[in-house]
């Protein structure tokens, strides 16, 4: 949880390294908490005003989420020595996301790279 709370910390940092551990906790709790809404959203079909409230939360969570999910993905591809760029790869239709979910598993460089030191080598507080 303390991985998830981190990068809503980091809001608008696009500097710096982010482990394997903090991306991919990052993006499982959104995707839970997408599930959860989906799941609302579902269960209240019939109520017309829960549905759409239940949307608006939705859509204004992932609004609220959008820059520190794009940050920790830019510190993600730091952390293997890639450039923030690289990020955009992930529009190209089918190989450009099996390249980027490749890109976001590879392991840490190790030691400090060009973008600061090794996130896996500070220790845990």
């Amino acid at each position: 949880m303390h991985y998830y709370l981190d990068v809503l910390k980091k809001y608008c940092v696009f500097s710096g390294r982010a482990s394997r551990s903090e991306f991919w906790f990052f993006t499982l709790f959104n995707f839970i908490i997408a599930l959860v809404f989906e799941g609302a959203i579902y269960a209240c079909e019939d109520k017309v005003g829960l549905l759409m409230l239940f949307t608006i939360i939705g859509y204004m969570y992932s609004l609220a989420v959008l820059l520190p999910s794009l940050g920790v993905a830019v510190r993600r591809l730091h952390d293997i020595g890639k450039g923030g760029g690289w990020f955009f790869i992930a529009f190209i239709p089918i190989i450009g996301w099996i390249w980027a979910l490749i890109l976001y598993i590879t392991d840490s460089e190790l030691g400090e790279n060009r973008f600061g030191t090794n996130p896996n080598n500070q220790p845990e507080f």
